[in-house]
């Protein structure tokens, strides 16, 4: 009768995915509790939503312990280990007594008489079931750092893929961006058109070949990291005896596996100059004045939901971090008719946007804007790294941060906006015409440091 209840009670903590003993158990929405290795391991390629491997019930990925089970796991598992050490193998032939002490120095078991002998004194010890404890706690944590670090790769592997998607598309566009510009500045110079052209491809085909192989990379540790979580949970599922000796290397290989992730590829043009560019925008300078230069305490929402969608683009959904209202700063006067250039100068500053904001967009003088009526050249920065975005759409550019001055050009008879990397005599981005009606405000923000409007006109 007892031999009955106990193999029904092993059945019930058995794992429906392993068929093994519960490791970490997991109870999900409806009821059913896997180990969660399994259920992470389960996830791979299927797309979601996740079903219960038993019932096909949705739920949620996110995975809590059940403690009450992991506590009759371990129970069951202690029961095990003491009749492990009941066997003639661990007892001990010099003392004839059972070997419940564990030597952490090296890895071994003994009796409490060889642990107080001279050899093993100064060692550290403990009962063995509280070492077997221990080291399955240490072994669900490097299964924790271990999957974390699947998942990072995994991201980065979707990212890069994402990346080269949007980088052949990024050539493209400045392609066709580049042409009309010069067809409008020198449509007699097709040479110099189609060296700037053509070094722009040479560029982008080295940078897609650095992601091709970067994603080759990313594969193949996905891979590893698979392999070795793998092997880390075959280890978690076997005997405490067991477990006791055999994880250093183990540990090691999975800690140094970590260390050595693939990094992902910076893609950035350099900004080619065109010929007479910011020559023939200067016949249009105007003074911009800004009065309300100093308020920049409210811009947090819009720097950081332009820093997520670039450094962060696995996330899904970040149209919440973008949506509302922000602080701007706009000139007193607006732009109807003509065409008017002005130029910024940055210096080495992060988190500024220049550009131009609708006239019904401004809301009784009270510094408040929605982000859908501002075109506007967006720098943030995380690390040491920037990145470039212009708004309305929100759109990655993926060319080089200007240095000093960022010249804003606006045609109110086409209704376009150019942005000028004044040093290098570049464009960073032109939208097309008709983007946008009269009138428009110029507008400014910047987040960390002093900016000041260049006035030598």
């Amino acid at each position: 009768m007892e031999s009955d209840i106990s193999q029904a009670f092993q059945k019930e903590l058995s794992c429906f995915i392993c068929l093994s003993c519960l490791t970490d158990p997991v109870t999900i929405s409806c009821g059913h509790s896997f180990c969660r290795a399994c259920l992470h391991l389960s996830w791979e390629d299927i797309q979601p939503p996740v079903r219960c491997p038993l019932c096909r019930e949705q739920y949620w990925k996110e995975l809590r312990t059940n403690i009450v089970l992991k506590k009759l796991v371990s129970i069951v598992r202690q029961a095990s280990l003491m009749k492990d050490l009941s066997s003639k193998e661990h007892k001990c032939v010099t003392h004839e007594d059972t070997k419940r002490i564990f030597c952490a120095e090296n890895r071994i078991f003994l009796c409490p008489l060889c642990s107080n002998s001279h050899e093993h004194r100064g060692h550290r010890h403990c009962p063995i079931e509280a070492a077997a404890e221990d080291q399955m706690d240490r072994l669900l944590k490097q299964m924790t750092s271990l999957w974390e670090k699947v998942q990072e790769n995994q991201e980065n592997l979707e990212a890069e893929s994402r990346m080269r998607t949007l980088w052949t598309d990024y050539l493209t566009l400045r392609e066709e961006m580049i042409r009309t510009e010069y067809k409008k500045l020198h449509p007699l110079l097709c040479e110099e058109e189609e060296k700037h052209i053509e070094s722009m491809r040479n560029e982008g085909q080295c940078v897609l070949e650095k992601l091709r192989t970067s994603e080759t990379m990313m594969v193949q540790k996905r891979k590893e990291l698979k392999e070795m979580y793998q092997e880390l949970m075959a280890m978690s599922q076997e005997p405490y005896v067991v477990l006791l000796q055999g994880l250093d290397d183990m540990f090691r290989r999975s800690e140094s596996m970590q260390l050595s992730m693939p990094q992902a590829i910076k893609t950035e043009l350099n900004a080619l100059p065109i010929t007479g560019l910011t020559e023939s925008y200067n016949q249009f300078q105007v003074r911009i004045s800004l009065p309300n230069i100093t308020m920049i305490h409210h811009k947090i929402n819009l720097f950081n939901a332009m820093r997520r969608l670039s450094f962060r683009p696995h996330r899904k959904d970040t149209s919440a971090d973008y949506a509302g209202c922000y602080s701007a700063t706009w000139s007193s006067q607006s732009f109807i008719l003509g065409k008017y250039y002005w130029e910024i100068d940055l210096k080495d500053s992060w988190d500024w946007a220049v550009g131009v904001c609708k006239d019904s967009l401004l809301r009784n003088r009270n510094q408040v804007i929605e982000p859908e009526g501002a075109f506007l050249l967006v720098c943030v920065k995380e690390g040491n790294d920037y990145s470039l975005l212009t708004t309305c759409p929100v759109f990655q550019h993926y060319i080089e941060k200007p240095l000093g001055r960022v010249g804003v050009f606006l045609d109110c008879e086409e209704g376009c906006l150019s942005f000028v990397n004044v040093a290098k005599s570049s464009l960073i981005h032109k939208y097309p015409s008709g983007t946008f009606k009269n009138p428009v405000w110029p507008y400014f923000s910047m987040g960390k440091s002093e900016i000041q409007y260049h006035s030598d006109f």
